[in-house]
């Protein structure tokens, strides 16, 4: 599995990185597993290790490692992780999950962060799950200029600023009923897609879809 291989991670049972990263719209299609019960052991997994580095490396009070390990265990940040990792990019996805942009729907990308850390704790154990998370996680945490909360617009908008370029946020598509809709937002600067967001309003669609421009722009994409 080229993640697996990208990831340089030592895997033994490949099936279980598979499950991790199949939605349940696939699940049903294809009669197989999906990642569900891996995501709730995996969401235990990072909240354990979360708890533990804080608990090792702070002199803090219970109340405020509490409200730490909410900032840092929660959908934003498992999207942030996820998204950094591209796990996203390997997601199965039944046809109309799909064609609704599930691969940059926030709640999926961030669930397959833990059902991916369910895996790697299932397949290799504690220890390496918790060397993983210390290379890919932790840097983040400890790195004051990463806000999990960011307003990905705004630092989009700076950018293109300092270049006089022009951006535009675009709703290529809206489905679903009227009390339930999902949007998918592309992000064009210059008249040229650099990001595309998929979410439950409007807004929520073009933040994810400026994360997704700045996220590329970063990897020199």
């Amino acid at each position: 599995m080229e993640l697996l291989k990208k990831l340089n991670i030592p895997y033994k049972n490949v099936d279980l990185y598979e499950q991790a990263l199949t939605h349940t719209s696939y699940a049903n299609e294809n009669n197989v597993v999906s990642y569900e019960r891996l995501e709730y052991l995996g969401d235990a997994v990072v909240e354990l290790i979360i708890s533990d580095y804080l608990y090792k490396n702070t002199e803090y009070e219970e109340g405020k490692m509490t409200k730490l390990r909410s900032h840092y265990v929660c959908e934003n940040a498992n999207f942030e992780y996820s998204t950094r990792l591209g796990l996203n990019e390997y997601l199965k996805l039944g046809h109309g999950e799909e064609e609704r942009g599930g691969k940059y729907r926030k709640a999926i990308v961030a669930d397959i962060f833990e059902s991916f850390i369910g895996a790697i704790y299932l397949d290799l154990g504690y220890d390496e799950v918790k060397k993983f998370i210390y290379k890919h996680v932790i840097p983040l945490i400890e790195d004051k200029t990463v806000d999990f909360f960011d307003d990905y617009k705004s630092v989009l908008q700076e950018l293109v600023q300092t270049d006089k370029k022009s951006l535009e946020y675009v709703i290529v598509n809206e489905s679903g009923p009227a009390h339930d809709k999902t949007f998918t937002v592309e992000v064009k600067i210059d008249n040229i897609v650099y990001g595309k967001g998929v979410a439950h309003s409007k807004k929520e669609a073009e933040q994810l879809a400026a994360f997704d421009a700045l996220k590329k722009s970063q990897n020199g994409g």
